[in-house]
C-alpha cells in the first residue's frame, strides 16, 4: 500500500498544468518533442527564404563590385554596430530567459522576456531612424535618389539602385520577423506572468528562443554582407 501511495504522490509531482497537454498527445514528453520537430522545420523553412536571398545577393556583387562598394560605404555603420550589440544582448537575456524557466523563477522569466522584447523594440527603433537618414542621404531608389551623384564618382546609378533594394528586402524583412518575434516576447510574458510554465513545461519559451536566435543570426550575416564592404580591403 506505501508504495502504491508513493507512486501515486509521485505521479501528481509530474503532472502537467491544467490545459498545458494537449489532447492528441500521450505525454508532455511527447507533446515537447513534436513541438522541437515543428519549430526546426519552420526555421528550415525561413533559412531558405534568407538563402535565396543572399545566394542572389552573392551573384550580383561578384558581377557588380564597384557599385556594390561604393553603396555600402554610404550606409550607416554607426546605427547597424549599435544595433548588432542590441540584438546581442537581446540573445543574452533571452538564453537567461529559458535558464529562469527551467529553475521555475517566474518573477526572473517575466523580468527577462520582457528585456528581450524592449531591446528588439530599441533595435526596431535605431532601424527606424537609419532608414530615414537613409532618406535624407537619397538612398532610396524611386523616392530619394540622385544619379548623377553616383555618375560623378564613375559609378553605374542602376547598380547602386539594386544594391539598396537588396539592402530594403532583406533587412525590411529581418525587421518583420524581428516584430513577430517581440509580440511573441510580450505574450510569452504574460503567460509567464499567469503561471503558465513549470519547470517541467516550458517548451513554449524554448522554442521560440530558438526562434529569436534565428532572427539574431541572421543580422549577425547581413551586418558583414550590407555594411562591411567598402570597409574590407581597409581590414585587410
Amino acid at each position: 500500500m506505501s508504495e502504491i501511495a508513493n507512486t501515486s504522490s509521485q505521479s501528481a509531482q509530474v503532472a502537467p498544468p491544467p490545459g498545458s497537454l494537449w489532447h492528441h498527445f500521450e505525454n508532455l514528453e511527447h507533446q515537447n518533442e513534436a513541438t522541437t520537430l515543428g519549430m526546426w522545420v519552420f526555421l528550415a523553412t525561413e533559412l531558405l527564404i534568407f538563402g535565396a536571398l543572399f545566394a542572389g545577393y552573392a551573384a550580383y556583387r561578384s558581377w557588380y563590385p564597384a557599385a556594390f562598394e561604393a553603396a555600402s560605404g554610404r550606409l550607416n555603420l554607426l546605427i547597424g554596430g549599435i544595433n548588432t550589440v542590441v540584438l546581442l544582448t537581446s540573445s543574452l537575456t533571452m538564453v537567461l530567459a529559458v535558464r529562469a524557466a527551467q529553475l521555475g523563477s517566474l518573477r526572473a522569466l517575466v523580468t527577462l522576456l520582457i528585456l528581450t522584447s524592449l531591446l528588439g523594440t530599441v533595435f526596431l527603433a535605431l532601424k527606424a531612424v537609419e532608414y530615414y537618414t537613409d532618406y535624407l542621404d537619397n538612398l532610396v531608389p524611386g523616392l530619394a535618389f540622385n544619379p548623377e551623384e553616383w555618375r560623378q564618382v564613375h559609378v553605374n546609378p542602376a547598380h547602386v539602385q539594386l544594391f539598396l533594394v537588396f539592402y530594403y528586402v532583406m533587412t525590411g524583412l529581418h525587421a518583420v520577423h524581428l516584430t513577430f518575434g517581440i509580440v511573441i516576447m510580450a505574450v510569452l510574458a504574460v503567460m509567464a506572468w499567469r503561471r503558465a510554465f513549470t519547470p517541467e513545461h516550458h517548451t513554449a519559451v524554448e522554442m521560440w528562443g530558438l526562434y529569436w536566435h534565428f532572427v539574431d543570426i541572421v543580422w549577425i550575416f547581413l551586418l558583414p554582407l550590407l555594411y562591411l564592404i567598402a570597409t574590407r580591403k581597409t581590414l585587410m
